[in-house]
């Protein structure tokens, strides 16, 4: 508190024990953040303590404020949605917010004779009826091709009222003679009729499928009844396209009535909701937001933010949220659910996969568009998921390779910001041990890289990972201490069984979600380093076997062998060739040794 004015300190100092918001100023008298709290003492104070744990950009907010202002309230409901309010209206540099650049378009239901009904991106308070909004513009014309369909709607702007109908001022149109309109123009048809088609209409955009199909249902009994039987057909096949609709949007037991369901998916820098409504078993809206991070809010604070914004922007007033994880404040009339088998747990893992096709999507844009960004997102994601101090901008990847022991080598390969860095990919010949052993193999390989390191002053990666379990990191980790590397780079080990992530001196792993893209980097990593290390095991041990097949005969040397080798390409051609075409190439001595040492039966050139 010394840093700060006394001024804030009497302010603090005096703040009551009570829910409500705060606002911080800075010197030009701005807002700077919003804030709500159960109790507004603990809560603001909690900013002005000599904390360390505090992130860059809340010591930055915290050395801005020269002046706070508090309202207090009843409840925490009450503070939250005056929040909210106050966020959208100041907009503050360093609030969340749940920005969209898109209007999404709603279906109008227009107050007037003969009501039209047509999208609209534009709500007007003239007591006309809107449903939505859509955010898949598809799913919105779904729905009216659907009510065209069904109903015999009017399409045109007249202005229908009684005394124009009366005044006979309209004729009826194509539409008529296409039995898409009834004529109500010419009044040859009932505005009480009309109505009856609209109260099912809007059943319909509600997700209340289930009344216009008994309503149909019956129509079709009574046409039956009194021997319409082509209108009873009519009115069937209306029944079988409802019930085809249906049967594509439904998704689980009609007996799920009107439930609202939020998922969330998290990063360092951002949280991915998404909200979908059910009604009778069908989604009838779906959208996913994503909110940047501010101040390192928590994923319930942005699970809250989401579910107050959303429900009010799709006019949402369902009894029942299915979430992942339970907000802190509660909402008046709903229960919160967080699943745990069901069809209700389906629904949640439906909405999750959809907020992480939209995570993946906004990844993909993000990486051309902004590389910069990109690089430093994926950073940040391994830097969390690993539990690292730093970002792992340079990754030493470590894997060995023998065949019972014969021509162990070793291999590193080098990511840097999270792809492969080929100009620093190295190999190693193994010196000191004899025989399969990859634990003292690993030693070795990490004390020459990293001895050469220190020794020619180059800078340490910011992770080194080792591939194997508990018994090659505790090898590893021997060369570390040995050069006193301990602490000052970090190092993990992977087992390829079940991806476990293991730490030095700690016995149980780490399991990283297997799509997560940090995984999928370590996994690059591995699978680079063991084909690394193959090929140059592969080469060595070709290198070896035939060197030994031709320096075996004595009195040839290597560089007779060599000489051979570049002429015939293989030791199977060089058996295959005769006396002289040996000897014009390692010399008549030489190779007369050669040939005979292939062909002991042949002594003389034939």
């Amino acid at each position: 508190m010394s840093k700060h004015s006394i001024h804030i300190q009497n302010i603090v100092r005096e703040l009551p024990d009570s829910p409500g918001v705060y606002q911080y100023y800075d010197k030009d008298g701005k807002i700077l953040y919003v804030g709500k709290a159960k109790n507004l003492k603990k809560r603001v104070s909690s900013y002005f303590r000599q904390n360390e744990s505090l992130i860059g950009k809340v010591r930055i907010l915290v050395q801005k404020i020269v002046d706070i202002q508090i309202v207090v309230v009843e409840t925490e409901l009450d503070a939250l949605l005056l929040e909210n309010n106050l966020i959208k209206k100041y907009q503050p540099r360093y609030n969340v917010m749940l920005k969209d650049d898109k209007t999404y378009p709603w279906i109008c239901i227009k107050k007037e004779a003969f009501p039209r009904i047509f999208p609209t991106r534009h709500r007007i308070n003239d007591g006309s009826d809107y449903f939505g909004p859509y955010a898949s513009v598809k799913m919105m014309h779904t729905l009216l091709d659907l009510v065209r369909q069904l109903y015999q709607i009017r399409t045109c702007s007249l202005n229908l009222s009684a005394a124009n109908i009366r005044a006979g001022k309209y004729k009826v149109c194509l539409e008529f003679h296409m039995k898409n309109c009834l004529g109500p123009c010419e009044n040859l048809q009932t505005e009480e009729d009309y109505g009856q088609s609209l109260v099912e209409i809007r059943n319909i955009l509600r997700g209340n499928i289930s009344s216009a199909r008994q309503h149909l249902v019956g129509m079709m009994k009574e046409y039956a009844d009194t021997y319409q039987f082509e209108k009873a057909h009519i009115v069937k096949e209306k029944i079988v396209l409802l019930d085809r609709y249906q049967s594509k949007s439904s998704i689980v037991s009609p007996s799920i009535h009107n439930i609202d369901i939020f998922s969330y998916v998290d990063e360092p820098t951002a949280g991915y909701i998404n909200f979908m409504k059910v009604i009778n078993g069908c989604i009838i809206q779906a959208h996913t937001v994503e909110i940047r991070k501010k101040l390192d809010e928590s994923p319930e604070e942005l699970l809250l933010l989401a579910i107050v914004e959303l429900r009010e922007r799709f006019d949402s007033d369902s009894p029942e949220i299915i979430v992942p994880f339970k907000p802190d404040v509660e909402l008046p009339g709903v229960t919160y659910t967080t699943p745990i088998r069901g069809e209700k747990k389906k629904l949640l893992e439906l909405s999750e996969r959809n907020a992480k096709y939209y995570q993946l999507e906004k990844h993909k844009q993000l990486e051309h568009v902004d590389p910069e960004r990109h690089t430093t997102r994926i950073m940040a994601q391994m830097q969390a998921d690993l539990h690292l101090k730093e970002h792992p901008v340079r990754i030493d990847c470590f894997d060995n390779s023998n065949i019972q022991g014969s021509y162990p080598v070793a291999a590193m390969v080098v990511f840097t910001n999270g792809k492969p860095d080929k100009k620093e990919y190295r190999h190693f010949n193994i010196k000191t041990v004899e025989g399969p052993n990859d634990f003292a193999s690993m030693e070795e390989v990490i004390f020459r890289r990293y001895k050469r390191v220190i020794e020619e002053d180059q800078p340490l990666p910011q992770l080194i990972i080792v591939d194997g379990g508990k018994g090659q990191l505790s090898s590893a980790m021997e060369s570390i201490d040995k050069l006193g590397l301990h602490g000052k780079v970090a190092v993990i080990g992977i087992a390829k069984k079940l991806e476990e992530i293991y730490y030095p001196g700690d016995s149980l792993p780490l399991y990283i979600d297997k799509k997560s893209e940090t995984l999928r980097i370590i996994q690059q990593l591995r699978d680079e380093a063991h084909r690394f290390g193959i090929t140059h095991h592969r080469k060595r041990r070709e290198k070896g076997t035939i060197k030994t097949e031709l320096t075996e005969i004595t009195g040839v040397g290597e560089s007779t062998s060599t000489l051979l080798l570049r002429k015939f390409r293989s030791v199977k051609a060089i058996k295959e060739a005769s006396l002289s075409e040996i000897q014009k190439v390692g010399g008549l001595a030489k190779g007369k040794i050669v040939y005979q040492y292939f062909h002991p039966e042949n002594t003389e050139n034939k």
